[in-house]
């Protein structure tokens, strides 16, 4: 894909990432960069129910969800835009810190991600991202595969790290999904692999 990242080998951030082609889709974790792949039909029928059902949730609530393609700019302390290494674009997101939110992107950690694995990006999901989010103080990290029909969700302990992780495979799993972050949240996983 892309000419930016795979012709030069080396460092980037923010700066240099909106330089890089409107018409492809990058993320880097720590100066490294991922080109995403154009998501399946499978993978955008999950983002849909998962925002609506946040989205239903969230109503009269002090938090806020959103979907990719958004940049989540995620710095290692008070560095200017410019110098930030890390922009992802999560699946979904939870805001309950609305200045967080500016006009053209976001920065800072969400509470709450979501990403729907694809055969091209679960590797960076799994590792790359996952380390990177537990490191910037996301509370909630939910990982969906499409083609296995799980969810594990894991949540951030006391001392900052993500848990074990709580496995709902479908159609196995008969127990809900509920949330950390969002009290009083529940899905039942099923839901989330419903097919039209």
């Amino acid at each position: 894909m892309g000419d930016p990242a795979l012709k030069n080998e080396g460092y980037f951030t923010y700066k240099d990432y909106v330089s890089w082609p409107d018409d492809e889709r990058w993320e880097l974790v720590d100066g490294v960069p991922m080109a995403m792949a154009a998501p399946s039909v499978t993978h955008q029928r999950i983002l849909g129910i998962l925002f609506k059902v946040f989205s239903d949730y969230l109503e009269d609530k002090p938090c806020e969800v959103l979907f990719a393609p958004l940049d989540v700019l995620i710095p290692d302390g008070d560095e200017d835009d410019d110098d930030i290494d890390t922009v992802v674009q999560p699946d979904i997101m939870v805001f309950c810190d609305r200045d967080k939110l500016l006009r053209k992107y976001a920065r800072g950690a969400p509470e709450l991600v979501v990403e729907i694995l694809s055969p091209s990006t679960s590797k960076w999901d799994q590792n790359d991202k996952f380390r990177r989010y537990e490191r910037s103080g996301v509370r909630e990290y939910w990982v969906i595969d499409p083609l296995g029909r799980w969810l594990c969700v894991y949540a951030s302990g006391p001392d900052g790290k993500f848990g074990k992780g709580e496995l709902y495979e479908v159609p196995w799993s008969k127990k809900m999904v509920s949330s950390t972050v969002l009290e009083g949240f529940s899905l039942d996983p099923a839901r989330i692999f419903a097919e039209k």
